[in-house]
């Protein structure tokens, strides 16, 4: 067996398919572009959909790529298994529509039995097959595979439903008997059972057929081929590791993992081992989801980090490690990955940065919930329940971070277990929620093929002319038939020449119309979009009737380009001034340029203050009143990098770019419509900033005519202001309400003091009232003070003067009823708890409750059964 670092086995598989013909795709970023399916891009396919449903036809049919992936479906068992892992890298061949089985196959087994590649030795390789897809067997035999290396399975075809699918063939290595882990007559020993000896590498999928909503399957017109090889599975071959984690992809993260440890080392314990596994796993997961622009939140890719986090800080604690330590693994991760991700290492302090922002945050959260863990061992311990339950352990989950593993061990050492089976209800709850989040789109289409059939050449003319005269009608597409004339209603046309924008990069598509010889108004377009094959489709609403060959007038809305021409520039401007601002790290996540408003995404990690919005702001401005002129060049992608072009979206430009720059302020790659000069936008002005998603915030903004009357309406409201608050000047106004806040504050604060002379003066009536129930000092009383604050606080003072055994205070509030109990530390210790009385008693007020051993509060609606909640407390104190 060679021995090849895991560097060197990547380039080997991209370098064989670059020598056959395929193009090396780089790999995408994590967080999917435009394809709401998806959360995660979760493997090599991911990234091809354009090419496999045909909304985009590749320049090359042929492809390769080593693409980060994350899967997020089965986090519980990393680190506890062989193979799981969130990320790992999927290194895959592509056909779109070129070659099929035979050269799939053959140089599937090229590349991994030839000296010159890989190497491997062929008896080791056994590959299972569809049972009908003789075609399959027939190409592996003429390969060399001998006919018991051969296996049949069921299970061999790839089908998600409506959309492309087929069957598939899945290549396994004979790690040899030493990593048996079933007895030999065991009905899953083979190839494709579940034998830790035989371990699959690779899967060749041959899409040949569209599965139909009737549940039938007819032929794709063009047959594709997707495969899949995990370069963590093949590095463990290469590099004989009995797992994934003891390769050169983790190993240094594990070691680095030790020196941070309690004097724990990898190898000598198993529990140890898991939590070793489970933070090198984690740990590549979170650097490179982060370094793509996601964030640790509360919701979607955000809410995988933040738990990818947590559990490993808690097996750190496993581990010995009390401090801050995953920040210090990302410059582990960005050296193992240099050779083909240097973008990792480029932006290390960044990335740690985030990651430990959010170690300090959860440490403070952790003693939160063993806090809540213990408050519900406690409310067991006293009702005699062993169990806690499902409910309770998925709000520490979700809400603390503790995974189930945890609460169960913390459980299981103080004699208490956990519902798993009411845990995974809740789980599955919160995945419905987040599958209906994600929408109900198809996940892969099936291609347009009347659309990739149409090859007449079409050019765009809209940079520099607005009006085509003669331009000739192409092709006419009603209901998905090519026709050649049309009288009335919708219909797609393709022109030799158009003026018309076709929709991209978030600049929305040209509106206008189209004349006949006459002068005459034939059609209105509706919406441009690019064709596969690179034509603009003009969809639009016939009036008049119009004939294939025929010349037209095409004429855009001049007014609507304008505006969202002013709008582009300005996106470009306020792109590099957030960079300028708030740091390098942003990246565009989104735009959309209309013609009377923009909208920019972009990633930050938390919001953005008050005075750096301004900035912003302020920076925009100045290049517009420096009269900037915007100048476009069409390049290379090299020089266009070589001029500092920066590119905003991934794999969206070809050979020959455009490079905007608006003086030396701003370059990008772009193939919109700008403006001259940046006066042409006149003013810029910022109407609001906010969160969209996890680690991605969004700006909206208006310029020229709409941000002159934006501003007009603020000053007509702040005009308004001044009048009610009888302030002469405008400029006033602030000084005015800070003054007219300042005489609320006090008036605030008199009202407080009122109100707790009050309630003291109640106190002092309610505590001489102690009487005697079941042997204990017992007060109870209801009272009219401004809500639980007043209780808290008369129930500190009760405590602190050591008035009775038992304090229980009602109050009604706005309606709303509140109750407070308060027990002594000393009939605590003798079994009293709080949180038992008030569940008894908030029944009277139809609300419910909970708290410490000492001290509990409810909330209810009925206030008229305060009295009688009253009354229970003395009865359940009578009856302990």
């Amino acid at each position: 067996m060679k021995q090849l670092s895991s560097s060197q086995i990547r380039a080997m598989y991209l370098d064989f398919f670059k020598q056959h013909g395929h193009t090396i795709e780089p790999s995408a970023s994590l967080v999917p572009k435009d394809d709401p399916s998806l959360l995660w891009i979760n493997s090599g396919v991911a990234t091809m959909k354009k090419y496999f449903d045909g909304s985009v036809v590749p320049k090359n049919h042929r492809l390769t790529s080593s693409q980060k992936s994350i899967r997020t479906n089965d986090i519980e068992n990393v680190g506890k298994t062989a193979r799981h892992h969130t990320l790992f890298e999927m290194l895959g061949n592509f056909s779109v529509g070129d070659y099929f089985k035979k050269e799939a196959i053959s140089w599937a087994f090229e590349l991994l039995t030839s000296p010159e590649w890989f190497g491997w030795d062929k008896e080791k390789l056994y590959m299972t097959v569809y049972p009908k897809d003789t075609d399959a067997k027939k190409y592996w035999q003429a390969a060399g595979v001998s006919p018991d290396h051969l296996v049949d399975m069921e299970d061999n075809f790839w089908d998600i439903g409506q959309g492309p699918s087929g069957p598939d063939t899945e290549i396994f290595y004979d790690r040899g008997p030493g990593h048996d882990d079933l007895e030999p007559d065991d009905p899953e020993n083979y190839p494709g059972g579940e034998n830790e000896r035989y371990l699959e590498v690779w899967n060749i999928v041959f899409s040949q057929f569209n599965h139909k909503p009737d549940n039938t399957y007819e032929p794709l017109p063009r047959k594709n081929i997707d495969t899949g090889m995990g370069l963590e599975r093949v590095v463990s071959i290469f590099q004989n590791a009995p797992t994934n984690f003891e390769t050169d992809l983790f190993l240094p993260i594990i070691h680095k993992t030790e020196e941070l440890s309690n004097n724990k080392n990898y190898g000598k314990n198993d529990q140890d081992d898991v939590d070793f596994k489970i933070i090198a796993d984690h740990a590549r997961a979170i650097t490179f989801a982060i370094g793509d622009g996601a964030l640790p939140s509360n919701v979607g890719r955000g809410y995988v980090i933040r738990r990818l986090i947590r559990r490993a800080i808690v097996s750190g604690h496993r581990l010995g490690i009390e401090e801050d330590f995953l920040y210090k693994l990302v410059p582990i991760v960005g050296e193992i990955m240099q050779s083909y991700y240097p973008e990792v290492l480029n932006q290390k302090d960044y990335l740690a940065k985030v990651i430990h922002s959010e170690e300090k945050r959860f440490n403070e959260t952790l003693s939160d919930g063993l806090s809540l863990l213990n408050d519900l061992m406690d409310n067991l311990k006293s009702t005699n329940q062993k169990v806690v339950s499902g409910k309770d352990a998925f709000k520490l989950y979700d809400t603390y971070g503790f995974p189930l593993e945890m609460t169960r061990e913390y459980l299981n050492d103080e004699g208490y277990s956990v519902d798993e089976d009411g845990f995974k209800v809740e789980m599955q709850k919160q995945k419905d929620r987040a599958r209906n989040a994600r929408g109900d789109k198809k996940s892969m289409g099936v291609q347009r093929d009347l659309l990739l059939e149409i090859k007449t050449p079409s050019k765009y003319v809209g940079y520099t002319q607005l009006n085509v005269s003669n331009a000739k009608l192409l092709d006419i597409i009603v209901n998905e038939k090519l026709v050649d004339s049309v009288a009335r209603g919708d219909a797609e046309f393709i022109f030799d020449e158009t003026p018309f924008y076709a929709e991209m990069g978030g600049q929305v598509a040209d509106q206008g119309v189209i004349k006949n010889s006459n002068g005459e108004i034939c059609a209105k377009v509706t919406d441009v979009q690019s064709a596969p094959n690179g034509q603009n489709l003009h969809t639009v609403e016939v009036l008049k009737p119009m004939n294939k060959g025929e010349k037209y007038e095409l004429d855009v809305d001049r007014q609507f380009h304008s505006k969202v021409e002013k709008n582009h520039t300005a996106t470009h401007l306020l792109d590099q001034s957030l960079r300028n601002v708030l740091g390098d790290h942003t990246q565009q996540a989104g735009s959309l340029v209309e013609p009377n408003y923009l909208r920019f995404d972009f990633t930050h990690f938390g919001s953005v203050t008050e005075a750096d919005l301004h900035k912003v702001e302020a920076l925009v401005n100045e290049q517009i009143f420096k009269e900037l002129p915007v100048q476009t060049i069409e390049t290379d992608q090299a020089t266009g990098k070589k001029m500092g072009a920066i590119a905003l979206f991934d794999n969206k430009y070809g050979d020959k770019v455009r490079v905007v720059s608006a003086g030396d302020f701003s370059v990008e790659f772009c193939g919109g419509d700008h403006v001259k000069n940046t006066n042409e936008l006149g003013l810029f002005k910022i109407t609001s900033e906010s969160g969209v998603g996890a680690g991605v915030r969004r700006i909206e903004a208006v310029t020229s005519e709409d941000a002159f009357n934006y501003l007009n309406n603020e000053e007509s409201i702040l005009k308004q202001v001044a009048s009610a608050t009888k302030t002469h000047k405008v400029e006033e106004v602030p000084e005015k309400i800070s003054q007219i806040q300042n005489e609320i504050k006090e008036l605030q604060q008199k009202q407080e003091k009122l109100e707790t002379k009050v309630a003291n003066q109640q106190a002092n009536s309610v505590f001489e009232n102690v009487q005697e129930v079941g042997g204990l000092k017992v007060i109870t009383g209801v009272i009219k003070v401004s809500g639980m604050g007043q209780l808290r606080q008369l129930a500190d003072t009760w405590r602190n003067k050591s008035l009775s055994d038992v304090l229980v205070l009602g109050t009604e509030s706005k309606g709303k009823a509140n109750l407070m109990v308060a027990v002594s530390d000393d009939q605590v210790k003798a079994g009293i708890k709080s949180g038992d009385l008030i569940k008894t008693i908030s029944k009277e007020i139809n609300g419910g409750g909970g708290g410490r051993p000492n001290m509990a509060q409810a909330g209810g609606s009925n206030p008229a059964g305060l009295s009688k909640a009253m009354d229970a407390a003395v009865n359940y104190l009578e009856e302990l």
